[in-house]
């Protein structure tokens, strides 16, 4: 019997992840891309993405990610040529506001939550904050705490070193191919074209090309949208006081300013702050520029929460790509009008972190076989809301 093709439009985590899975499970997969590959503009691709359990109230996504955290150490395990080069860094999360925690904030629900689900979170006070973390700046940040299980992947690392997994796996990856359209036969997708004007046939086509998904798919309408939010990559004066034992990956009031970041980067040498907001409409093959205003707003963030960051050199900026959704879950379905497709995405900038589980998900999907998270990241082009409800994200605008 001959495997079935799977055709994945798509070499980020979602697509990588999926073509995986899938060719685990016995499919013929190829994987196109526009390249280079990780691709230098999608989403998946920085020195850093969160990894965190904490979703406020939303007992599911955090059961999700336990299972994605386990799936984060067995990584580490498999890859590591040593115990000092993980891609998956467990430094720990703090996550603090600047008023009482309180029912209802994302800081007191996903504390909750965590003790419910039996974590050990540390309540952190201002007087605690300090003196533990002492880049922060003093009694500004008056309640939240620490959670020791989450940190941060070496993102872009982390989609280079799948890839080759996929590839030697006997995954099919082809770099420099640009989709532009399906191509339907009979009431079936029956594989893609690309920009030259050049068929690839499949059995089965998963589109999984983040912010491009809605400009490849134009049913979608406005279902699945891009939106650009501003990352900025600075070099600490004082390096010393940013390394992980004392610095970890945070979040300061987060659903209230938007601002999160990492440590000193074991390379690099840098400090990344980026803001999960409301970001602005993009163009997703347009300009990358961060606005001015988001620089002047940064420097005052800097000014009162990290004062040693105050003036430090911005060494490099760029607008991450988030695929937002209308709800802010994922769009992990088999499009009901179009037997043949799969769409697997909608990360609405909290995706990357579910790396480890994602690819079972999307097999699923297309397979057709149970899932319990296929209801909730079912295909919705019916959902219409102010905004989305994941509950880390600033949804005011400033």
């Amino acid at each position: 019997m001959v495997s079935p093709h799977t055709l994945i439009v798509g070499a980020g985590i979602y697509g990588v992840t999926a073509a995986l899975e899938l060719r685990a499970r016995g499919h013929r997969v190829t994987v196109v891309d526009p390249g280079p590959l990780p691709h230098s503009l999608a989403a998946s691709t920085d020195i850093s993405k969160v990894i965190r359990m904490e979703y406020g109230p939303d007992d599911a996504y955090m059961g999700l990610m336990e299972e994605a955290r386990d799936g984060w150490l067995r990584w580490n395990a498999e890859w590591a040529a040593s115990a000092a080069d993980p891609l998956y860094h467990e430094t720990g999360v703090v996550m603090v506001c600047r008023a009482a925690m309180e029912p209802g904030g994302f800081e007191y629900d996903s504390w909750q939550t965590l003790r419910a689900r039996g974590h050990a979170p540390e309540r952190m006070s201002a007087e605690d904050l300090v003196r533990r973390f002492p880049a922060w700046s003093s009694g500004l940040y008056v309640d939240g705490f620490f959670h020791a299980q989450g940190g941060y992947a070496e993102s872009g690392r982390v989609v280079e070193r799948l890839i080759r997994s996929a590839v030697r796996s006997g995954v099919s990856v082809v770099s420099g191919c640009r989709m532009t359209a399906l191509v339907e036969r009979d009431g079936r997708v029956r594989g893609v074209r690309d920009e030259h004007g050049n068929a690839l046939a499949a059995d089965h086509v998963v589109v999984a090309a983040g912010a491009w998904t809605g400009r490849l798919l134009g049913h979608l309408g406005d279902s699945i949208s891009a939106s650009g939010h501003p990352v900025f990559h600075l070099r600490p004066p004082d390096p010393e006081l940013f390394r992980a034992e004392r610095f970890p990956t945070f979040t300061a009031d987060v659903a209230r300013t938007g601002y999160y970041g990492f440590p000193l980067h074991p390379t690099a040498g840098i400090v990344k702050i980026a803001n999960h907001g409301l970001g602005v409409a993009v163009d997703p093959d347009g300009p990358r520029n961060v606005p001015r205003a988001e620089v002047e707003r940064l420097r005052d963030f800097l000014a009162a929460t990290f004062p040693a960051l105050a003036d430090a050199e911005i060494v490099s900026t760029r607008l991450c790509l988030y695929a937002d959704t209308q709800d802010e879950d994922f769009w992990i379905a088999r499009d009901p009008e179009r037997d043949g497709l799969t769409v697997a995405g909608g990360g609405s900038g909290h995706g990357f972190k579910f790396a480890p589980v994602l690819g079972a998900i999307i097999a699923d999907a297309v397979e057709g076989r149970d899932n319990r998270w296929l209801e909730r990241f079912r295909w919705r082009p019916d959902v219409r809301l102010a905004h989305g409800g994941e509950a880390a994200r600033c949804h005011t605008a400033h």
